[in-house]
Order: C-alpha cells, then structure tokens, then sequence
C-alpha cells in the first residue's frame, strides 16, 4: 500500500509540474527574457505568412446530451496565401485569401483574417446573436501575452481571445482563454440545436508549416443559460506549397486592399462608437451586408466600380446596419460564463 501510494503521489506531482494550468496566472519574466520572449513570440506568428496547402479536418466526438447523435465527420482542403498587412512591434495582421481553381480559371475568395496584439488591454468578443462587446483584459495578464482577433470574410468580427506562447513537450504554440464562437457557416446552414460555440484555440509551427486546432464545445442557450450539446474537435493544417496560382490572390489583393482597408477603418470605428459591433446575420452570408461588401471588391477589381464609390457604399453599409449597444447590454459575454 505504501508503494502504491508513493507512486500515485509521484503522478500526481509529476501531472501538477506539467500541466498547462500553471500558464493561467500572471507571466513573470525579467525585462531581458521578456524580450526575448516578444521577438520569438513575434516570429512566431510572422512565420503564419505564405502560400500554402490546407487540410481542414472536423469532427464531433462526445456528445454532453443522451439524445443527441453528433454528425458524420467532415475534411475539406484547399489553396490560402496568408499575408502580412500590418506589422508593428506590438501588432501583426494576417489575411488569408482562398485560391480556388474551376473551369480552368482562377477565383479569389477573401477568407478570414487575424489580428494579433502584444499586451492587449481589451478585446472584442461574441456575446450572442449577432453582437460583439469589448471585454477587458484583467491588468495582471496582460504582461506577455498576446491577443488574437479573428475576422469574418467581410472583416466583421468573429471571436476573440488572450493567451500566451508556451512549451509544452517540447513544442511551442500560442494558446488562448476560453472564447465564444458564432456558429461557423457549416453548421450555420443547418439549423442545428446548438447556436454557439466555447472554444479553446491553439496554434502552433510544424516543420512544413503549422496548425491551428479548436477545440470547440457546441452550446445551446436553454432557459436564459448555455447548456452543452456536443464536443468538437477541428484541426486545420497548413502546409507550405507553391503549385497553385498564388499570383492570382496577390493580385486581387493589389486592386482591393485599399478598399478592405477603409472597410476594417470602418468596422473599428463603429466598434468604438457604439459600444461594440451589433449586426443582424444570416447562415449563409455571416453578417447581412457580407455579401455585397464581397461583391463590391470583385467589383472594384474588374475596374467596374470605382474605389470613392466602393467605399462609400461599403462604409455607409456598415453605418447603417449596425446598432449602439446599450451600457446594460455590455457585459453579456461576461455574464455567459
């Protein structure tokens, strides 16, 4: 018995000595390794940029209700060229652009984007039906970390989270808080029990490029509070690779990027005007005006409309559409949890 227990005490205190749950609290580090801590962590998401091969793998794995079957597994793939948009000391911003192939030519499909920030002292998050609100960062985890910002296709926001570069295993990833998700279209379009997601949010390099895994517990709002449906796993790999028109994303970038400039000008001033982003959406398009910000690039792209008049529409879309959040209503993702 004495053995038996000598050992599981061991497990355990080996189990505590490794557990990720000792990054959760504030970062301590001297201003020499804090440092050099923000230049790795800075190469680390700078090394996100490229052309690439993607592999996108999701699956529902344990179900949290007894009458719930989760659905077939799906994997899907493609072409995405990640590139640096803004790149400051303490921000770096990614936009991820699809490569698609058909009939023998090559179509652009604006994808999502990332916006990342050193010591952030808020970030937007999802608080439910088609509303974002800023939540601050607590003051004492702030130092050494980074924010992560996700944006839809027509840069509206879609999560956000905090978190801080470790090694585990001797692998080094960027992990986040707990985050809520809107749902993604692929479950959007089914109309499906749940309406959101809690998710943990990883993204780590690998030797040929690197992954970004969510693990994802599907949410449904019963009586006034989230009650969990079923677990998801998705891990999309990106793997470094040429063999495709990448001139084709570089150039549509060349002709819109002005553009989606003044629209994420605008969505951030809303943003701030309003108390956060809130914005009627539909399952097949995200946001309502996700369509014809879309259609306005192409547009402005094959020179059938000029840059003043694109972005006036697209700015006065924005304006229009979205609504000031009340002060009471500020604190819902907060509450949430």
């Amino acid at each position: 018995m004495k053995l038996r227990f000598d050992l599981s005490a061991a497990l355990m205190a080996l189990a505590l000595a490794s557990s990720p749950a000792l990054a959760d609290g504030p970062v301590r580090q001297t201003p020499a390794e804090a440092q050099a801590a923000h230049a790795a962590d800075r190469a680390e998401i700078l090394a996100m940029a490229g052309n690439f091969k993607v592999r996108f793998d999701m699956q529902e794995t344990t179900p949290w209700t007894s009458d719930y079957t989760p659905i077939p597994a799906k994997t899907s793939g493609g072409h995405e060229v990640v590139r640096v948009i803004e790149d400051t000391p303490n921000r770096i911003v990614l936009q991820h652009l699809l490569v698609a192939e058909h009939d023998g030519k090559s179509h652009v499909i604006k994808h999502w984007r990332q916006d990342w920030e050193y010591q952030p002292e808020r970030v937007l998050v999802y608080a439910g039906s088609g509303k974002w609100v800023w939540e601050d960062v607590p003051q004492r985890m702030r130092a050494g970390r980074w924010s992560q910002t996700v944006y839809q296709v027509d840069d509206s926001p879609r999560y956000a989270g905090w978190g801080q570069f470790e090694t585990q295993a001797g692998i080094r990833r960027w992990r986040s808080n707990w985050t809520w998700r809107p749902l993604a279209r692929r479950d959007a379009i089914r109309n499906p029990v749940y309406d959101r997601y809690y998710a943990i949010n990883r993204h780590q390099p690998t030797p040929t490029g690197w992954v970004h895994w969510q693990d994802n517990t599907k949410m449904a709002m019963k009586d006034g509070k989230p009650v969990p449906i079923v677990q998801e796993s998705v891990l999309n790999t990106y793997t470094r690779f040429d063999g495709y028109d990448v001139k084709a994303a570089d150039d549509y970038w060349a002709k819109t990027s002005a553009y989606w400039a003044a629209v994420r000008a605008a969505w951030g001033r809303v943003a701030d005007a309003k108390g956060g982003i809130a914005i009627p959406e539909e399952a097949q398009t995200g946001t309502v005006i996700s369509g014809r910000l879309l259609a306005i690039a192409d547009e402005l792209a094959s020179g059938t409309l000029a840059q003043d008049k694109a972005v006036a529409e697209a700015t006065g879309l924005i304006d229009s559409r979205t609504v000031a959040i009340a002060p009471q209503d500020r604190k819902v993702a907060v509450a949430q949890r």
